[in-house]
């Protein structure tokens, strides 16, 4: 039997029995919480920290009956959304527990009044809310779902877990079936069946990686332990985990393919670093792959200053370096004199020749095309891989949930960070006046974005006009080269106050100072471009402001509504995976993961779809333990 706890709202509960089971489930009583695994009691509020979630929840009871359930910041204690029902997982669950479509994937259930659900057993129904009911002589609450013909179904609070509220990524609404019919059966065993036929294929490539021998990297040396111990901030529990998981993958005889999924500014490049220089510590090169020319000349800066006391050669390939420059870098990259190359999408050209190439650190890799990726499948079946990631594609993002790739998820913010204040605004020159100002009043600078290089200098010079007094450049992608490195550095010094820039701030600039966003058409964007241009501030302890500046919400299409509400709603630390999912939503199953899948997604829901698909990869990896022992 699956094993969980369960509270809702309105539910009668004494806080004795929540910390005596919270107790049994392995939780750690504490005097504030740190970390997962822990929980703490102040009067008729307990906080819990619950393994695997991103944030901890706060339970506020009066007397033995629960108001509120409320996901929290760790750091400001501020709600960050309510929820009406949590299932809390033990602390540690057994290796042995075989998982099954009976466990939810997502730790919430989170359904409103109205809201479609699936129950596991039942299909799809309607809820309706929560009523008391007479059981065995004892009141207990049971949620309320309606099915066809005003069926209704009476769930008691034992079997929570068996439902989940029913995403299919389609306006039309779900269709509902009888109680009892057995069509809700039927239908569930025949994808079940189709959805195991999907999943081998989905462990193909896994199945190919296995075959294959790849090289067995050193348990850390004693300079691997002074470069860690360098590390000048304060690892956090999923940092640490991990690098746990990257290390034990390098340290297998089977090629590495790990995503890496945290939010921006959350530490997904020291563990990054970590691994490239584990790597060259095994006499073995190291290619980081980035989309952008900026990224690669800071990732270049940051992995220079990380390594300065080791001898450890690091090169940069972008269009800053002139053609004589590259040429000398590939000719030493190619005789092993280069340990470290940092380059976009010019590393995957067919003159890069390296020595011994033993890892390949992706950044960001749904930014890059469909050849560069086509090249980057080579590398999975040869290298160890390691793909980083703020906002992962919905593909990758469900092939994680089901366990068809293996992912380490860095979902704890660092020490002291703060969410950016998000707005949604017209063009209005007070407000962008005023933004500004603010920034300059307290010594910071400011992001203006433009994505047209046409006219881009116009509204250049309207922001000159709205703050004189302050530093304005205007920096694109169509520059020189040497000029736009002139003046990112100077923007890094501070000797600029505000950049009017196009996009190619987007993945990974990371300037302290800089606190205030402005971007210009949000409309024109993606909802996880929009979430990693709001991931360019607030990476530092001070409060951040992001402004989205669209036309009228009449002249907005309604795709463009649902990304602006979706960037607005979850503006909260960690929202990458909120973001992704949202994504997913709005941009529809069929194109992301296939006609066929989407529809079968449509006809039991994405949470049983996603948890049928990860018991069949289970089933057959099981199966192939089995096989080769």
């Amino acid at each position: 039997m699956f094993r969980s706890l369960k509270f809702f709202v309105a539910q009668t509960v004494s806080s004795e029995t929540i910390l005596k089971n919270l107790v049994a489930f392995g939780y750690t009583h504490v005097d504030a919480i740190l970390e997962e695994g822990d929980f703490c009691k102040r009067g008729g509020i307990i906080d819990i920290f619950p393994t695997n979630f991103d944030s901890p929840v706060r339970i506020d009871l009066d007397d033995d009956k629960i108001r509120s359930i409320a996901s929290y910041n760790l750091t400001t204690g501020k709600s960050i959304w309510q929820h009406h029902i949590v299932i809390i997982l033990p602390k540690r669950k057994s290796k042995k527990d075989n998982f099954s479509s009976e466990t939810p994937l997502n730790n919430f259930v989170d359904v409103a009044q109205g809201d479609y659900v699936v129950h596991n057993n039942h299909g799809i129904g309607k809820f309706l809310g929560i009523e008391e009911r007479v059981f065995k002589d004892e009141k207990k609450e049971h949620l309320v779902l309606e099915y066809a013909n005003g069926d209704k179904l009476f769930v008691p609070k034992n079997d929570i877990h068996l439902v989940q509220k029913y995403v299919g990524f389609t306006k039309k609404p779900p269709r509902l079936y009888r109680l009892g019919s057995g069509k809700w059966k039927k239908i569930r065993a025949r994808i079940q069946k189709r959805i195991q036929q999907f999943a081998a294929e989905l462990l193909h490539i896994q199945a190919l990686r296995a075959s294959l021998e790849g090289f067995s990297f050193d348990k850390n040396n004693s300079w691997q332990k002074e470069f860690e111990k360098n590390f000048s901030f304060k690892e956090t529990p999923d940092q640490k985990r991990a690098w746990q998981e990257v290390k034990a993958d390098m340290e297998s005889k089977y090629p590495m393919d790990r995503l890496i999924c945290g939010d921006v500014g959350y530490g997904k490049t020291e563990v990054a670093m970590r691994a490239a220089f584990k790597a060259v510590m095994n006499n073995k090169q190291v290619a980081i792959l980035v989309p952008t020319t900026i990224l690669a000349e800071q990732h270049y800066y940051n992995f220079l200053k990380r390594v300065k006391q080791f001898p450890v050669e690091i090169a940069m390939l972008n269009r800053f370096r002139t053609p004589k420059e590259q040429t000398e870098i590939i000719k030493s990259l190619a005789k092993g004199g280069v340990d470290i190359i940092i380059g976009t999408h010019r590393l995957l050209s067919d003159d890069i020749i390296f020595k011994d190439l033993g890892l390949v650190i992706i950044d960001e890799e749904q930014r890059f095309g469909v050849k560069a990726k086509e090249k980057l499948k080579r590398y999975r079946l040869l290298v160890d891989v390691l793909t980083l990631t703020a906002t992962p594609i919905p593909r990758t993002l469900y092939m994680a949930i089901t366990g068809a790739r293996d992912m380490s998820a860095i979902n704890t913010p660092p020490q002291n960070r703060i969410p950016v204040s998000t707005h949604l605004i017209e063009f209005d020159e007070d407000i962008i006046k005023d933004a500004i100002s603010r920034e300059l009043r307290r010594k910071g600078q400011t992001f203006f974005l433009h994505n047209r290089v046409e006219d881009i200098d116009k509204i250049g010079n309207i922001i000159k006009k709205l703050v004189p007094r302050a530093q304005v450049c205007v920096a694109h992608g169509q520059m020189p080269g040497r000029l736009l490195e002139r003046i990112m550095l100077q923007f890094l010094k501070g000797d600029i106050d505000i950049l009017v820039c196009t996009t190619i701030i987007e993945s990974g600039i990371d300037i302290p100072n800089a606190n205030t966003l402005l971007v210009n058409r949000a409309d024109r964007f993606g909802l996880a471009d929009l979430h990693q241009l709001r991931g360019r501030v607030g990476r530092f302890t001070n409060k951040a402001y992001s402004y989205f500046i669209t036309p009228p919400k009449n002249a907005i299409s309604p795709q463009a509504k649902s990304r602006l509400e979706a960037i607005a709603k979850y503006s909260g630390l960690g929202a990458g995976f909120n973001i992704a999912f949202e994504d997913l939503q709005i941009r529809g199953g069929g194109n992301l993961l296939g006609e066929q899948q989407h529809g079968y997604i449509s006809s039991v829901g994405f949470d049983l779809y996603c948890r049928l698909l990860k018991e069949s990869v289970e089933n057959l990896r099981n199966a192939h333990k089995g096989d080769t022992e």
